[in-house]
């Protein structure tokens, strides 16, 4: 891909932050923010949605696209959901423990927070929330974080309801699942201050670092969205989401810039070729003796092909502008978005079954030369209409340069259209939920990550390496828990947290179904003498098995508690006795090979350090 000086093409960027907090209960209702498995559900309901006006009368241009695609929504609803998620009964007060988490967030930030916090409704007919809007309040604004290129403002702080998860994309609508709608999710939004790949993935870095700060938001895949909002000077503003991963936002922004960067020259090109959008006409009768097979699918459950001339397009459709993307991918997922396959076009024909004479044929019929360009699409009668008509406008944009669009973000760090940007249409308030005054003064600023990597040093003694392993890892709570609550030794609560669960998780132990629970109850048995620390994973994996299980139970089941010191003493002695020549003769030296022996004759039953304090005083005595 050709290298691009940012600061002349004038790149300006911002990011949004999704991120789920990890509250006990939803946003809007008393239901556990637990997620569940499709096959749980105990019931299900289907529903339409239709776009409505604002408060100013005004219908949002997103909504209105997302309704012209007729699509049924079916949902699956659980035990641990209720009729807030269904749209049957109103929201309830916003959640004080999801307050109290954007309120710290806020702190991290350096941001304002608002005298008072109103709710209000922004229009969603995707399917995503059976309301058809998403809840959403302004927490704070005007924050700021560092960057080594710079300040990057940070607009405002949301606190939203997360949306329904999507089960399964049908032909004629989707399946959600109501287990995820309605948790508690923030929204950082900084102001267009970024200038180049690298500080977007480091801004993007840093809001992560401060969300993990809190120990209070959910960690795992899709708990956390970027949206990354691109342009550059002569090209226009689009939105991608759904990026999931923080590696991908550099190559994406680098992406997005080159595709832009292409459709600025494919403009310039076009206008020098005075190029046009021709009429959309039917040329079924064209491809009435087709071997294409999609083509002919169509025809014969009683379709019809449409077709739009392109003047002046010869070559340009067919020219990439994303790796494996191509402008005629993009009239592609217009036109898909109406219901459609996609289109072909004739700087890729003959293919797919098409022959020369049809390609000459379909030329001649809508009166294109050589320097013109033909898209098609076959499809039922309704489809065909509506996707040309949107592939034709999109060529029409192709003219002016490149439109402000929403994108999707593909696993290649390319992206498709999406819908058009929404608009301030799309915001009312929500009158069911009463405003409320939140107080900043009432919660305490937490501790950076990289703060608690130093003081895990300094006041666990843990190495550099495991401090930071621990301190950004999914269990650090866990971990301070084990150390303040419990005493328990901090070196072995960061490796039974961070070492010993990924080396279970490589046995295939399904360390999934390990709780809180099990890991402070194993600790908390190590730190009152009850098993040895090197039980600890045995105990897990049993707990793992057995999740009904108390890690007393489980220490009991496999035979794994501690031996007393003076039977510890008593299977040492025997040891030394037994080797009784090889003591006098090495002395301390022989102190490793019977430590080994001492460890298995005891069985696990002991833990090495006292065995290793009263091995040394038995051959002392010896020596």
């Amino acid at each position: 891909m050709t290298e691009h000086d940012y600061e002349e093409l004038g790149l300006v960027a911002g990011l949004e932050i999704h991120q789920q907090l990890d509250t006990e209960t939803k946003l809007f209702c008393n239901c556990p923010t637990e997620l569940r498995e499709p096959e749980a559900a105990d019931h299900r309901f289907t529903r339409f949605l239709h776009p409505t006006k604002s408060e100013l009368g005004e219908i949002d241009e997103a909504a209105l696209e997302e309704s012209r695609v007729d699509r049924e929504f079916e949902y699956l609803s659980y035990d641990t959901t209720c009729l807030v998620e269904e749209d049957d009964e109103p929201p309830h007060r916003l959640d004080d423990e999801a307050q109290e988490v954007v309120l710290e967030i806020a702190q991290l930030l350096d941001m304002d927070v608002v005298d008072q916090a109103h709710v209000m409704r922004k229009i969603v007919v995707d399917g995503s929330n059976t309301s058809g809007f998403q809840r959403s309040t302004l927490m704070a604004s005007d924050g700021e974080i560092s960057t080594s290129d710079g300040a990057v403002g940070v607009e405002d702080l949301m606190l939203e309801e997360e949306s329904a998860q999507r089960v399964e994309e049908r032909e004629d609508g989707v399946l959600y699942s109501l287990d995820r709608l309605g948790i508690p999710l923030v929204e950082i939004g900084t102001k267009p201050d970024i200038r180049s790949p690298a500080q977007a993935r480091e801004a993007a870095e840093t809001i992560g670092m401060l969300l993990r700060s809190t120990g209070k938001v959910k960690r795992g895949l899709g708990t956390i969205r970027q949206d990354v909002n691109i342009s550059i000077e002569e090209g226009a503003r689009v939105e991608v989401k759904g990026v999931q991963s923080l590696d991908d936002i550099d190559d994406l922004v680098e992406n997005e810039v080159h595709r832009q960067v292409r459709l600025l020259e494919i403009r310039d090109e076009l206008r020098e070729r005075d190029a046009e959008i021709g009429d959309v006409q039917d040329v079924t009768d064209t491809f009435a003796d087709t071997d294409s097979g999609v083509i002919r699918g169509a025809l014969d459950s009683g379709g019809k092909v449409t077709a739009v001339p392109l003047y002046g397009f010869d070559g340009l459709v067919g020219a990439e502008i994303q790796t494996d993307r191509r402008l005629g991918t993009e009239l592609s997922d217009h036109a898909k978005r109406h219901g459609a396959g996609g289109i072909f076009h004739t700087d890729e024909l003959p293919a797919y079954g098409v022959a020369d004479e049809e390609v000459a044929a379909l030329r001649e019929a809508v009166g294109a030369g050589e320097q013109d360009a033909v898209a098609i699409v076959a499809a039922d009668p309704e489809t065909a209409d509506l996707a040309i008509e949107a592939a034709a406008e999109r060529a029409e944009t192709a003219l002016d340069g490149v439109p402000e669009e929403t994108r999707g973000a593909n696993e290649d760090g390319t992206t498709r259209y999406l819908r058009p940007l929404p608009g301030a249409a799309r915001m009312y308030p929500e009158t069911d939920v009463p405003p409320v005054e939140p107080d900043p003064s009432e919660v305490e600023t937490p501790e950076l990550l990289t703060e608690k990597v130093e003081r895990y040093q300094d006041e666990y003694g843990l190495d550099a390496g495991l401090a930071e392993q621990v301190a950004y890892g999914q269990r650090m709570p866990l971990f301070e828990r084990a150390v303040e609550e419990l005493g328990a030794d901090a070196t072995l609560a960061a490796q039974t947290v961070e070492s010993t669960v990924t080396e279970l998780r490589r046995d295939d132990v399904p360390v999934e179904n390990l709780t809180d629970d099990h890991f402070l109850g194993t600790l908390e048995l190590v730190a009152e003498g009850e098993t040895a620390k090197g039980n600890v994973g045995e105990v897990l994996t049993a707990l793992a098995a057995n999740p009904d299980l108390t890690a007393a139970e489980a220490v009991e089941q496999e035979g794994l508690g501690s031996a007393a010191e003076d039977e510890v003493r008593e299977s040492v002695v025997e040891v030394v006795e037994r080797n009784e020549g090889q003591v006098e003769e090495q002395g301390m030296q022989a102190f490793s090979g019977l430590m080994g022996e001492a460890m298995g004759a005891l069985g696990g039953k002991a833990d090495g350090d006292l065995v290793s304090e009263i091995l040394r005083e038995e051959i002392q005595k010896r020596a």
